[in-house]
């Protein structure tokens, strides 16, 4: 199956016209090599010194080679292999690769998804912490950065992917260094897209990171249409939130649709404002509920709130002790303004911070103590603290629990619309869990930031087949009208089941009669 759709994308021919030529005395053509590499990655990921002998495990003839290059697939070759594809990478051989795709495939690009994540690196990478160039392109840092991983103690690099809303087929990648900013990639990556579909009318949806007043007005002056979220920190939000607490009353809303779960009981329901507003740059600006996301942002708020107030306890104690080293009013608050940082709870929780003296005496003058000894008394400070729930507050808040604003310029979609726009968005998170879990794109066995990125190259045209072959499955369930696959144990019919009915259709005393039970079905029994 992988081989088909290779053949179907031309990808070695692609490869071909766009790698610089090799070298007349090599023994292993570089396209060779690098399909390859990416037939091991979609079946059984391997460090590059482990490809040879996964490949010896197969019939040469199923990676387009003779019997003796098995042997020449050592790391060596596969990283010059590596070093040759960065020497190519860039919008032009992706472009070719994904309108190959688009006309094979009849993929459609009339609404592309984009968002970034980090690729966490463990080691030095010496040469590779500041952006520079090799072969004449240039190279991103591996440095620290915001970790979408939650792994601030590692190096990384931001990893930029756009797919369409056509089966979640990838159509664009690129690499950013690990401290750039998301909102700073939009408008390169609009652009390239812009050239790879033709028209500018694509629907460009993306998180709150493109709401920049740069990213949006490049888009809009140029044709195209978007669909993001309104950041938090913009005056409109901070607008409708206020009054939505003050008075939520005074704010319509009307249904929009549903979601049920496989039971048909009910996951969602979202609602919009039918007030609809217009943002400072004159784009629609649309007020959403979804009950699933107010219980969402209330459970995450009591959770923070049950740990503020256990680590207020836990700091009370510490304060009371015997050996307490809170001796300082300053350090007291600098403890307590942490705690509730940390846990977003200054709104809410109101702190108090007592103070009195604590008597201690000791001996005026050394020595052993007698019933004569002299005594000094000592006054040191001691704090203790006191809290409570500011519950006006608390009660405001809830009311906004559920609501988010989207932004969009296209005046022709409904509130529906928009939002399901916004809602195929997963769609993308899926790939990013395919691609460092399925595929592994962690840990990454090379040094050298140009071989990375050839490697990186390797992982789109992987994720690129997988999908491919995901979204021709689908399509010929949707042909043959089978909903679902039982893939899981759960969702197949119970064996012992099963195994009784067979045995009561076999029993000559039944006295009745069975139809013959499809093979697939017998095969499963067995297997089980």
């Amino acid at each position: 199956m992988v081989n088909r759709l290779l053949e179907r994308m031309r990808l070695r021919e692609i490869l071909s016209e766009h790698l610089p030529a090799d070298d007349p005395r090599t023994e292993l053509a570089t396209v060779s090599a690098l399909l390859v590499l990416v037939r091991n990655v979609l079946l059984s990921r391997q460090p590059v010194y482990g490809v040879a002998e996964w490949a010896a495990e197969f019939a040469p003839d199923l990676f387009d080679l003779w019997p003796e290059d098995v042997a020449l697939l050592h790391d060596d070759r596969l990283g010059r292999a590596l070093d040759r594809l960065f020497a190519s990478v860039g919008p032009e051989l992706i472009v070719a690769v994904v309108r190959q795709v688009v006309q094979e495939f009849a993929v459609s690009l009339d609404e592309l998804h984009n968002d970034s994540t980090s690729i966490s690196f463990y080691g030095a990478y010496e040469g590779a912490g500041k952006e520079g160039r090799q072969r004449g392109r240039n190279t991103p840092a591996i440095t620290w950065g915001h970790s979408k991983d939650h792994r601030p103690d590692l190096k990384q690099l931001l990893y930029i992917l756009t797919i369409s809303e056509d089966g979640g087929v990838p159509v664009y990648f690129t690499t950013a260094s690990g401290n750039q900013s998301d909102d700073r990639t939009h408008c390169e990556t609009w652009d390239l897209l812009h050239q790879l579909v033709g028209r500018p009318e694509f629907l460009y949806v993306a998180d709150c990171k493109l709401a920049s007043s740069e990213n949006l007005s490049h888009i809009a002056t140029r044709g195209g249409r978007f669909v993001t979220v309104l950041p938090r920190t913009h005056q409109e939000d901070e607008a409708f939130r206020a009054r939505l607490r003050q008075s939520p009353a005074t704010i319509p809303w009307k249904p929009l649709y549903e979601v049920l779960d496989v039971d048909g009981q009910l996951r969602d329901r979202f609602s919009v404002c039918t007030e609809e507003m217009t943002s400072s740059d004159g784009y629609r600006l649309l007020w959403y509920h979804s009950t699933r996301k107010a219980q969402i942002d209330t459970l995450a708020r009591n959770r923070r709130l049950q740990r503020a107030w256990a680590e207020l306890a836990n700091l009370q104690a510490r304060l009371t002790g015997p050996r307490t080293r809170f001796r300082q009013r300053a350090k007291v608050e600098q403890a307590v303004a942490r705690l509730l940082e940390d846990n977003d709870m200054a709104a809410w929780l109101r702190v108090t911070i007592e103070e009195q003296g604590q008597e201690t005496y000791r001996q005026a003058r050394p020595g052993r103590p007698t019933a004569n000894t002299p005594y000094r008394k000592q006054t040191r400070p001691a704090y203790s603290l006191a809290w409570e729930l500011d519950q006006q507050l608390l009660t405001e808040a809830e009311r906004e629990d559920g609501v988010f604003p989207l932004l969009t310029n296209d005046r022709t979609f409904d509130a529906e619309q928009v939002l399901r726009a916004y809602k195929r968005q997963p769609l993308i998170e899926k790939r990013f869990s395919q691609f460092k879990t399925d595929f592994a794109v962690a840990p990454v066995y090379l040094k050298n930031v140009a071989r990375i990125q050839g490697l990186l190259m390797v992982y789109f045209l992987v994720l690129l087949v997988q999908t491919l072959l995901e979204r021709e499955l689908r399509r010929a369930m949707a042909r043959s009208n089978v909903p679902a696959l039982p893939l899981y144990p759960r969702a197949a019919p119970a064996p012992g089941r099963r195994r009784r009915k067979s045995s009561s259709c076999l029993s000559p005393s039944s006295g009745t009669q069975c139809s013959a039970k499809p093979a697939a079905a017998v095969t499963r029994t067995k297997n089980r």
